[in-house]
């Protein structure tokens, strides 16, 4: 009966729940806020290894109404392994662009089809009339 008593004990302190973690200091962190023309920047970095950063700008337009947000930044952090991943990218009117070695890349266009595409492009058809 000891035995049991005592392999219970065990089992329940084996599947307490466990101490909530420390939290993840914050070891740099600057923010400029925004400012009068648009633009602003920040940086962050904790503890654990994760670092972020980001710029903002606004590109003029022909009108104050064309006027756009050109965003670029980066943000690391490290792999179950230890190594770490890095992905930077650009955010502006043809959207979020990320590059990284971690990121998946299409495959190459097969040759026939890129030769095709290559005769489409030097060979557009003229515009059909429309009948009425």
């Amino acid at each position: 009966m000891k035995l049991i008593i005592l392999s219970l004990a065990v089992v329940a302190v084996s599947c307490a729940p466990a101490q909530p973690n420390e939290p993840i200091p914050i070891v740099r962190y600057e923010n400029e806020g925004v400012n009068p023309d648009g633009s602003y920047q920040w940086n962050i970095e904790t503890g654990n290894g994760i670092s972020a950063q980001e710029v903002g700008q606004v590109k003029a337009g022909a009108t104050p109404e064309d006027a756009e947000l050109e965003v670029s930044g980066s943000y690391e952090y490290p792999s179950e392994d230890g190594s770490k991943i890095q992905i930077s990218y650009i955010a502006n009117k043809d959207g979020f662009q990320p590059q990284g070695s971690i990121l998946p890349t299409p495959p190459p266009i097969p040759p026939a089809i890129l030769r095709a595409l290559e005769w489409i492009a030097a060979h557009p058809e003229p515009e059909a009339k429309l009948q009425k």
